[in-house]
């Protein structure tokens, strides 16, 4: 690789467009490079990649149609080879025996020489087409053989491979690829030595190739990886990411080119990494999860300057991680939530400080900040007359009073005031919500009503927690998030519905799985649907001890279920119980949380990654808070330490949550872990006959020097469960 001459290869034209968004992609980030490679004669231009964010859409590829017709050139006739799995691990056993490994070498660089020659050794059958997304026709076992005993094989066998590869993929571009050019290249990205920084070069060119197919050759490659293993398609995941992070922040810089040379690494890179995220979508469950995707180096980088790139560059062809939100982490996602929010907090703040001048009034402080004055006695009343009458000022930052308490918000009654809310709000008596014992969730109530103010409230409540970081303890099925998301961005047209989103059988799962069940087996039974159930389709629903009837279509009342139309009569119904009765309900509780957190930066977000903002993460790990834990006034290895860590790891898991509310007010883990907590343990110079006490506003614990475990054990429970208020009597 480091001999030959050197020959540009230019930047590419055509741009590989996503599955489901079809005018979206990525960028190439400036200019040509150059390989040193042998033997290139001439260098071939390649599509270039370039991308339109105008829309500020989310880059997720999704499938094509399923009848998507691509011209496909006439595949060319294959070579014939003969050798099966087993003559080949017999090859590589006499070699490994007798230490003459020539026939393993000549099958390796013959395999590898050409695209043509790859699929004469690993397609199923040389004389079917496979045309289909359905099969790929690759002998998976014997690919998997090969790749194997690759990397146990002598070094001049492997540079063999390598040298193939560089051969086939500078073969000239003569029109479209063919489905036996896809092949190789499924073939070849699973190719094992790529983890290797040595051969990294080879590596950016086969994803430059891939990166640049139409999107119909994209269709195909998203569908056949999917059939990939799990463990082989982790490997290729885990592949690429590294290749990303190691461009990114190289151990040894010497060993790559210059980056204003191949700034095109990362964007071919990573839209690659997208089919691979496009085909693991397909699958239910997925064949990874998708926080397998997150590229952690990503929290190393200037994540605002990536945000503002994705906002700002719509008219040019400029990548940024953004259009691909999968790579990025929910801690990389929450900070640039976080300085949106923190930039628009500002933003306004000073609006109001300028309209205060300009009209030569006196500014005041309080004109800064979101101002809710409670009174615990009147909770929802006094929040929803509050924040109804403060829209104006609900991006500043908040600060809540409760009547008649000296308790000054440094953060601590903030989190107090959504914990009573939303416990007080959410309990079955008030009839907004209801609770699914089966799935330990709440859902909208259904009723009907003249005035949806308060799940409004609700929606900004939740808005209001995520734009100022407080954990929620709010338990809504993932549906609940999906609905949120949709769409992200909220419509210009007050026409345009807003909350309704495909929903299945297994969204009903999540909240009724007792009614769910039922209609699954309705859906499988094998005998006469309409004589043994006798149903139409028509739904019935008790609100206020009265029974309501719903078509679930026109004239449904007349239309009996039958063993034909049973699967449109449960898809009807899913939509009816989770989109369309309770669509006031929710389309109030959107524009509620959107009046806060409408941001483009919610378009980065997955639902369950809008779960884990709103409620952080509900396992705690003691031990985990114990390694992170800082100290004021006291060692770790002090006695009432150790005491206390003893107790606290054996307390049961309702304690550890009584103790995490009482110190940081709230009993919900972030984002970022325990250590995202900064949890202090201070010592308290007071008489050991009081109880501890917390500020919750820096998440400390004070603490005083008890003499024995079985004190601090009474007196530190005494403390926890009766942690409401503030300020001492």
């Amino acid at each position: 690789l480091e001999e030959g001459a050197k020959n540009e290869i230019s930047t590419f034209s055509n741009f590989i467009t996503t599955i489901n968004q079809k005018k979206e992609g990525i960028g190439n980030r400036n200019s040509p490079t150059q390989l040193v490679i042998p033997n290139i004669k001439d260098g071939k231009d390649l599509p270039a990649l370039c991308l339109d964010v105008r829309q500020k859409q989310r880059m997720s590829i999704d499938t094509l149609p399923q009848d998507l017709k691509a011209p496909s050139p006439p595949e060319p006739s294959l070579p014939i080879r003969t050798k099966t799995v087993k003559d080949f691990q017999d090859d590589v056993e006499k070699s490994k025996a007798s230490g003459d490994w020539k026939a393993v070498h000549s099958f390796y660089s013959t395999t590898f020489d050409s695209f043509m020659e790859i699929n004469a050794a690993f397609k199923k059958d040389t004389n079917s087409p496979f045309n289909t997304i359905e099969d790929s026709g690759i002998d998976a076992k014997f690919v998997n053989v090969v790749y194997d005993a690759l990397l146990n094989t002598p070094q001049d066998v492997q540079k063999s491979v390598l040298k193939g590869i560089i051969n086939g993929l500078l073969q000239e571009w003569t029109g479209p690829r063919t489905k036996d050019d896809l092949r190789a290249y499924c073939i070849l990205l699973q190719n094992p030595q790529f983890s290797n920084t040595s051969t990294y070069v080879i590596y950016a060119h086969l994803l430059r190739q891939i990166a640049a197919l139409t999107e119909a050759d994209h269709h195909f490659l998203v569908h056949w990886s999917k059939k990939i293993s799990q463990r082989r398609f982790k490997q290729v995941v885990d592949r690429l990411l590294q290749f990303i992070s190691l461009r990114l922040f190289p151990a040894k810089p010497e060993e790559f080119p210059p980056m204003v040379k191949c700034t095109w690494w990362i964007p071919s890179a990573t839209k690659v990494l997208a089919l691979f995220n496009a085909a693991n979508s397909l699958i239910s469950p997925p064949i990874i999860s998708y926080t397998d995707f997150y590229n952690s180096t990503l929290d190393h980088i200037d994540l605002m300057e990536e945000y503002h790139n994705w906002q700002c560059y719509g008219n040019s062809h400029r990548f940024s991680f953004c259009q691909y939100p999968f790579i990025i982490s929910i801690a990389a996602k929450k900070v640039i939530i976080q300085r949106d929010s923190e930039q628009q907090m500002i933003s306004i703040a000073r609006q109001s400080l300028v309209d205060k001048v300009s009209r030569r009034q006196k500014p005041d402080m309080n004109m800064l900040f979101l101002n809710v004055k409670v009174r615990r006695t009147h909770l929802v009343s006094d929040s929803l007359d509050e924040l109804a009458r403060k829209k104006a000022d609900l991006k500043k930052k908040l600060k809540v009073t409760f009547v008649g308490e000296a308790g000054l918000d440094m953060g601590g009654l903030t989190k107090e005031w959504f914990l009573l809310l939303i416990r007080q709000i959410f309990h079955p008596d008030y009839g907004m919500f209801t609770y699914h014992k089966d799935s330990h969730c709440h859902w909208f109530s259904s009723f009907k009503c003249d005035n949806y103010s308060e799940f409004r409230l609700v929606g900004a409540l939740m808005g209001l927690a995520v734009y100022n970081s407080i954990t929620l303890d709010i338990r809504f099925p993932p549906c609940c998030y999906k609905k949120l998301l949709s769409p992200p961005i909220v419509p210009c047209d007050h026409n345009t519905l807003v909350g309704i989103c495909g929903v299945t059988l297994d969204d009903l799962f999540q909240i009724m799985p007792e009614l769910a069940h039922g209609l699954s087996e309705l859906l499988s039974y094998e005998g006469n649907v309409e004589e043994d159930f006798y149903s139409t389709f028509q739904v019935f629903q008790e609100e206020f001890g009265v029974i309501k009837s719903y078509n679930l279509k026109p004239n449904g009342d007349k239309i009996p279920v039958t063993n034909r139309n049973r699967k449109e009569y449960v898809q009807l119904y899913v939509d009816f119980l989770l989109n369309k009765s309770i669509y006031k309900q929710f389309a109030a509780f959107y524009y509620g949380f959107h009046s806060v957190c409408a941001s483009y930066a919610l378009l980065l977000l997955r639902p369950e990654e809008v779960e884990i903002l709103v409620c952080g993460s509900p396992e705690l790990d003691m031990s985990a808070l114990q390694r992170s834990t800082q100290y004021e006034g006291y060692q770790k290895t002090d006695l009432t330490i150790r005491y206390f860590w003893d107790v606290v790891l054996g307390f049961s898991l309702d304690l550890q949550k009584k103790l995490l509310h009482f110190a940081t007010g709230s009993d919900r883990v972030p984002v970022g872990g325990m250590a995202d907590l900064n949890f202090k343990i201070s010592k308290s110079e007071t008489s050991t006959n009081w109880l501890p006490v917390a500020h919750t506003c820096f998440n400390q614990l004070c603490l005083p020097p008890y003499k024995n475990k079985k004190e601090l054990k009474q007196k530190l429970i005494i403390g926890i469960s009766n942690a409401e208020g503030f300020g001492l009597e």
